[in-house]
């Protein structure tokens, strides 16, 4: 038996829920305790960025803790200790309390993210980061396995802490099981399909673009921005053949900026917010999902969350060409060079032919049954096996 622990929260971040419906299809029997903290990641980088904002974290944390501790007392009294306890996504604390509760009791931590890294991506320097990688250093000694996405970030584990570099195991993002559903759209029928700011052109049906997130710098939303500014309206040029429409949904750190670009740019919808449930659904309803395109450090070592997620939607993903996506997906996804809002546009183009489009979706099906819960957990299954945690 294996007890998910911890404070995350599968709405905002669904990682945790694919570990847990993928160890349950490996044939696991899989417990959670969960008590969502309620801060989105943004949140908890701007409480690192502005120290003041910390005791609300302390106190939010504190209080969930006390909840986990008494499911964890009524849980090892009515089942026993488990075989192993997975600490979800941003469980940089959570491992702490995981390890003091179950000294001798095999801990997974899911350390999609490195703290110290997160925040200098977003902007924070110095002492702050210093303390961060303390943070990331405490945490992976908590463990027994640590779980990464990316080779790249098995590496930073390795310069982190060598002795437990050969704890990492890889274990790609995937996407939560309701991303497969084929979701019929608002009117019972057709996919959801949005109502853009300017109206399209008669003729050919448009094709449908869709960038979803918090607009920070790792997604490289001004480089979606550019390249969108560029492509929507040459595809509305008599002769073009078929329109481009985009929405954008989501708000964050470049988002003002991104709309400043796109300005009076003919074909662009804007959502602010979509509740996490309803996102599967508006997603499968468009051609195309774009996934990240920066050239930071941490743009160059991810395979995001919205790369699986489009995939299972039965989109073709548009994203960079980068190692660890090459790596992965190469065969399955259409690759630009990251921070070439050129090279993203005339892709764009590209996919507006039909014939196109459907050679990209053709490739783009073969790789749903790989990003599935119960095929990405596998590196995982074998190294609790090897730990002899076995289903």
């Amino acid at each position: 038996m294996i007890v998910a622990f911890g404070t995350y929260d599968v709405a905002r971040h669904p990682r945790a829920g694919v570990l847990v419906a993928g160890l349950r299809a490996r044939g696991y029997t899989v417990t959670e305790l969960n008590r969502p903290l309620g801060f989105s990641t943004a949140e908890r980088v701007r409480m690192l960025r502005e120290p003041w904002r910390l005791p609300l974290l302390l106190v939010r944390l504190l209080a969930c803790w006390a909840l986990l501790v008494r499911d964890d007392v009524a849980h090892r009294r009515a089942h026993g200790s488990p075989d192993a306890l997975l600490v979800g996504y941003l469980g940089h604390f959570d491992v702490v309390l995981a390890r003091l509760l179950h000294p001798r009791t095999t801990v997974v931590l899911d350390h999609l993210v490195f703290a110290a890294d997160t925040a200098t991506d977003r902007g924070a320097a110095g002492l702050r980061v210093t303390l961060l990688r303390g943070l990331d250093r405490l945490a992976v000694a908590c463990a027994d396995v640590v779980v990464l996405d990316t080779a790249e970030h098995r590496d930073m584990l390795s310069l982190l802490a060598p002795s437990r570099g050969r704890r990492g195991v890889v274990v790609p993002v995937g996407a939560p099981d309701a991303w497969f559903a084929d979701t019929p759209g608002p009117d019972g029928g057709t996919p959801w399909r949005a109502v853009s700011d300017g109206a399209a052109p008669a003729g050919p049906a448009p094709l449908r673009v869709v960038f979803f997130g918090l607009f920070t710098p790792l997604q490289g939303a001004t480089v979606v921005a550019a390249a969108l500014a560029d492509a929507l309206p040459r595809s509305r040029d008599p002769g073009a053949g078929r329109p481009v429409e985009a929405a954008l949904v989501g708000h964050g750190q470049d988002h003002a900026a991104v709309r400043a670009v796109l300005d009076g740019v003919p074909g662009v919808t804007w959502l602010d917010w979509v509740e996490p449930a309803d996102l599967p659904a508006l997603v499968a309803g468009h051609d195309v999902c774009l996934g990240i395109f920066s050239d930071t450090p941490k743009g160059l070592r991810v395979v995001p969350n919205k790369v699986f997620q489009g995939l299972a939607a039965g989109c073709v993903v548009v994203t960079s060409d980068t190692p660890p996506q090459r790596r992965l997906l190469a065969d399955h996804v259409e690759l630009v060079p990251p921070a070439d809002p050129a090279a993203l546009a005339r892709r764009l183009l590209d996919l507006a032919d039909p014939a196109r489009l459907a050679a990209a979706r053709a490739r783009a099906a073969a790789a749903r049954a790989q990003v599935r819960p119960g095929a990405v957990v596998g590196p995982l299954h074998a190294a609790l096996a090897a730990r002899g945690v076995r289903p």
